[in-house]
């Protein structure tokens, strides 16, 4: 994983200089001209352009810099997901960081609870915890607090770590599939952090809300997931700019593509969703997209089964940042070089540039 940091820098680097090159040479004169125009002096427009844009090239390509660490005694982090992928390994990550974790799980008697629970540590506590059922939730916070050393200190942390994926072009996705998607990743979001941030706010602690890459770009067949995750980055940036006030830090995490480390989607997933979606699609649907067009969407899908980072050891770095660092980001960025490059020319070029690029 050492050497994945440097290959993201020489990508950003190459990508800095071949974007110097178009813009160098054409936007200087631009400007210049626009300069002259105004009464400015020429040169000064260059040197700006040449000092802010060494200071962009700086900004993406520099590793993280030391911001200083919390104190973990004494705090307590609440993650939700633990049965799998993600949740399970970061429970497992924060009690051994120090942190007093309670780990909510969907199937408390599942293989990821009782594995939680077998490591027999008084420092983790496995929930019962539904995102979708406010009783559930309502009745984790109640366990929480009387399980806290110090009620009164609050709760350090709470990861909005559940989520569920699908995927589907959007003709072939009913509504009850939009509602399943987004009732986990953005209701449960903000059901759970709506119960616990009274105690957030009184530890003048942390929310770190999962999100994806695909909070900030579409694609394909995934509007679904897109929906529901473009929906928790609107609901962190304004909750972060209410909570600025009460000293609680918000943070999301946007992972890029961890198919092969989470086991998130798999070839028999791909094949159980793609007959439902046939199966269920109307007659006249079926007839103008055609089995060979449906077809040639479901092999793309099934060659995502096998693709994506290995480890998820990104992911846990930036979220332990994100719950330990005096000053977290905003935002954190694990993924992968070419993904990242892809997010930022989505987001920052104009949409007539990006969709000629990928689609």
């Amino acid at each position: 994983m050492a050497a994945l940091p440097l290959v993201r820098v020489a990508l950003l680097v190459a990508f800095s200089v071949f974007l110097t090159l178009v813009l160098g040479f054409g936007l200087p004169s631009v400007l210049n001209i626009f300069a002259r125009y105004c009464g400015f002096p020429e040169a000064s427009v260059t040197e700006s352009i040449v000092l802010l844009y060494a200071l962009f090239v700086l900004y993406v390509a520099m590793p993280r810099l030391p911001r200083g660490t919390v104190t973990v005694e004494g705090k307590a982090v609440l993650i939700t997901g633990c049965d799998t992928g993600f949740g399970l390994a970061l429970a497992k990550h924060f009690h051994k960081l120090g942190f007093t974790v309670f780990a909510g799980c969907l199937f408390k008697d599942g293989e990821g609870a009782k594995e939680l629970e077998s490591l027999h540590s008084e420092k983790l506590k496995v929930l019962q915890l539904d995102v979708c059922s406010e009783e559930q939730v309502s009745e984790a916070l109640q366990v929480l607090t009387a399980n806290l050393d110090e009620p009164e200190k609050g709760l350090w942390a709470v990861v909005n770590n559940a989520g569920i994926s699908t995927f589907g072009e959007v003709e072939f996705t009913t509504m009850d599939t939009y509602k399943q998607v987004s009732e986990v990743n953005l209701w449960g979001t903000i059901r759970v952090t709506k119960a616990f941030l009274p105690l957030i706010r009184r530890a003048k602690g942390r929310v770190v809300n999962i999100a994806s890459m695909y909070g900030r770009m579409g694609n394909t067949l995934r509007s679904p997931y897109c929906v529901s995750k473009y929906g928790v980055e609107a609901f962190s940036d304004c909750l972060r700019y209410e909570m600025k006030a009460w000293g609680v830090k918000v943070s999301i995490i946007e992972p890029g593509n961890f198919i092969v480390a989470t086991g998130i989607l798999t070839r028999d997933i791909v094949t159980t969703t793609a007959e439902k979606l046939w199966k269920e699609a109307p007659p006249g649907l079926q007839e103008d997209y055609g089995k060979a067009h449906f077809e040639q969407y479901m092999a793309l899908m099934r060659s995502y089964c096998n693709s994506g980072q290995r480890e998820i050891e990104p992911v846990l770095d930036d979220i332990s940042d994100a719950i330990t660092s005096k000053c977290p980001y905003t935002r954190y960025n694990p993924m992968e070089p070419h993904w990242w490059i892809r997010m930022q020319i989505m987001t920052h070029l104009p949409a007539a540039i990006s969709d000629r690029l990928y689609f």
